[in-house]
């Protein structure tokens, strides 16, 4: 997707139909009785703007949602599509179909909405990561920055496919650099969690750049379960791996050491200082 294109298919924050507010608590007035609501929701005259007037509601039973996502002429909106997979009570087997047909930043906005459910939330979070490899580098770098954490994470381990026919010469340059960027940017995502990034890190298809990047970002390379994270991996520096080790308990660092991925001569450095420790700590009666 080109990026005329992809600003042509995203949509404005403030574009957004789904009153959040109004769905997090019913208007104070008494509904129209579900019989009502089924009709309206089935009638095939139904336009755009009335469809978006009850997907407004929060109070909305799930029986009139599926009812409404069968009428054709309401689905043909994207606006109303979008609506109807972020109500609360739109059920599952309705929201996660439907989200599949979305584009990649209409996925992200289901999956950022506060009123959809927990469960359709990584559901559709899962349809997006599994377009990671298709999207183009520039709507990589916006979901690095706007995403959930899970999305921004998943880019951590796959920034590196993109731009994959691009070998040499200056334009291989420029995409080494446009995939740096990508990793910053998803690293100072908020919504990033601890977790997530040791997940990232140990992934076995994490790179050697994602973890430099790591233990060099200002926040995350401070976190000690980050640093016992990336004492396991393969691409650690010596510097940095000695640096990382010598804030980690003795008992934790030789259950690190067991199952580090690093070359043996940096495990063995490790664990020469860790001895030298040892022998300082008894010496001082620690």
């Amino acid at each position: 997707m080109h990026e005329n294109e992809m600003r042509e298919n995203e949509m404005p924050e403030e574009e957004i139909v789904v009153n959040e507010t109004a769905m997090t608590s019913a208007p104070a007035a008494t509904p129209p009785v579900p019989a009502d609501l089924l009709r309206t929701a089935a009638d095939p005259a139904l336009t755009q703007d009335l469809a978006l007037a009850l997907l407004h509601r929060g109070d909305l039973p799930s029986d009139v949602l599926e009812q409404l996502a069968r009428n054709a002429t309401p689905l043909k909106s994207r606006k109303v599509r979008i609506a109807l997979a972020c109500h609360p009570h739109t059920p599952r087997h309705v929201s996660v179909p439907l989200a599949r047909q979305f584009y990649t930043f209409d996925l992200m906005k289901v999956a950022l909405s506060p009123a959809v459910p927990a469960d359709v939330k990584i559901a559709v979070e899962g349809v997006l990561i599994s377009r990671l490899k298709s999207v183009t580098m520039g709507e990589r770098l916006t979901l690095a920055r706007r995403a959930s954490g899970r999305v921004a994470a998943a880019l951590l381990v796959e920034v590196e496919n993109a731009d994959a026919k691009i070998v040499d010469g200056k334009i291989a340059v420029k995409a080494a650099a446009r995939q740096t960027r990508v990793l910053q940017t998803a690293l100072d995502n908020a919504r990033l969690t601890e977790n997530l990034v040791i997940g990232a890190v140990l992934n076995p298809g994490a790179s050697a750049a994602l973890v430099h990047a790591v233990a060099r970002h200002a926040k995350w390379s401070r976190r000690k379960e980050i640093r016992a994270a990336l004492l396991r991996t393969e691409h650690l520096s010596l510097a940095r791996a000695l640096e990382f080790s010598r804030e980690i308990p003795t008992a934790m660092l030789e259950e690190i050491m067991a199952v580090s991925r690093h070359p043996a001569r940096i495990v063995s450095t490790i664990k020469d200082q860790l001895i030298r420790n040892c022998q300082t700590d008894s010496k001082t009666g620690k």
